[in-house]
């Protein structure tokens, strides 16, 4: 075993206890969820008895997570720069965890579009948070009037645009991949 493979084996066996101490869990209660025997799993735990794939399969199963949660590697680039589009007042970051997900902060200035034209439909679904000022979320024919702390979220393929209110206003805005790309083409073709 290299030093990297123990170090793995070590973390996931850390996982697998803080997982358990997490959900207010004794050793019994999860070995009994899990089919083990409580002290397998004491022995698992302490780095006593060696991990096996399809114990790791059941464990996972019984901590309400997945194999590849339990047994992820620590990432080396923990901390994202944003790309930064200085023209639009956009930060983007990509959300590594679930590929395609996107998060965009947005400073915005002026009023959403009155012009049904300056609205814009595509697949996917957003969620936004507006992190000071006021945005104002038009959705097909209705306004929403969306404030500091409040958070909105809807389906993209009913029209939409969004602008800010009685001065500047940020917003923290996540968007799904069919939404990412929506706004994507949005942006090269000049809209939104």
């Amino acid at each position: 075993m290299t030093q990297e493979d123990g170090q793995l084996d070590s973390l996931v066996r850390k996982r697998i206890r803080a997982l358990r101490v997490a959900q207010g869990w004794s050793l019994e209660e999860l070995a009994a969820r899990a089919n083990l025997s409580q002290s397998s799993l004491s022995r698992i735990e302490n780095g006593r008895r060696r991990l096996a794939l399809d114990q790791l399969v059941t464990l996972a199963r019984a901590l309400d997570t997945t194999l590849d949660q339990l047994v992820e590697n620590a990432a080396d680039d923990v901390v994202i720069s944003p790309m930064v589009d200085g023209a639009r007042g956009l930060m983007r970051w990509p959300v590594k965890g679930e590929p395609g997900m996107t998060v965009v902060r947005r400073r915005m200035t002026g009023p959403p579009p009155d012009n049904p034209a300056g609205m814009r439909a595509h697949p996917g679904r957003e969620w936004l948070v507006v992190l000071s000022g006021t945005a104002v979320l038009v959705l097909g024919h209705r306004r929403f009037r969306v404030e500091t702390n409040q958070a909105a979220e809807f389906p993209t393929m009913m029209p939409h645009a969004l602008g800010a209110e009685g001065g500047p206003c940020e917003i923290l805005g996540i968007f799904d991949r069919d939404a990412r790309r929506g706004h994507r083409k949005d942006t090269d073709t000049g809209a939104g």
